[in-house]
């Protein structure tokens, strides 16, 4: 009886020593996406100078602009429709 009782005790730590090592993983592996993700906080992507943020907030916005036109012009968006009503090929307007 007594090797019954200690085979259900090793058991029951060897599920919690597997159970404590997987949670501390998902724990590390949460801190490191989080961490991961707000890189702009402990490291700041603009200058703290007024004037030389005021450029790059500049440039950053008109590179994502073009982005948008650069998206259209790869899909085929930026081109005439053809289900317009006014026909710029001769017809009777």
């Amino acid at each position: 009886m007594k090797s019954s009782q200690t085979t259900a005790k090793t058991d029951s730590a060897a599920r919690h020593g597997q159970r404590s090592v997987m949670s501390r993983l998902v724990l590390g592996c949460v801190l490191m996406a989080g961490l991961a993700t707000s890189v702009g906080c402990f490291v700041p992507i603009y200058s703290s100078r007024p004037e030389r943020r005021v450029q790059q907030l500049l440039y950053t916005s008109e590179d994502l602009r073009s982005l948008v036109d650069e998206w259209e012009r790869f899909w085929f968006l930026d081109s005439p429709s053809h289900m317009t009503p006014i026909r710029t090929h001769g017809g009777v307007l």
